[in-house]
């Protein structure tokens, strides 16, 4: 399952440079997102998801709408990581 930012972030940033995958972004209203393309819960990387462990607030949570296995998320981790490589 993707993860997502809810309304309690507070913008301080710190997930930015937590995640491995490049998938969370700051819009120029300091909202950040997401992208549950790139997002594997830091599988492949890290055996937890490294923006909920730096998130002193917890707003780093699973994303209801985009449901996904160990599997799926080991799989899309592979897909990007190929990607990458060509």
């Amino acid at each position: 399952m993707a993860l997502l930012i809810n309304d309690l972030c507070i913008a301080c940033d710190v997930c930015l440079a937590a995640c491995p995958n490049k998938a969370i972004t700051k819009d120029d209203d300091d909202v950040f997102t997401i992208d549950a393309d790139l997002c594997t819960e830091c599988v492949g990387h890290h055996a937890v998801s490294q923006c909920v462990k730096v998130c002193p607030v917890r707003a780093c949570v699973a994303d209801p709408a985009h449901a996904e296995s160990k599997d799926e998320l080991q799989k899309k981790y592979e897909d990007l990581k190929a990607r990458k490589a060509a």
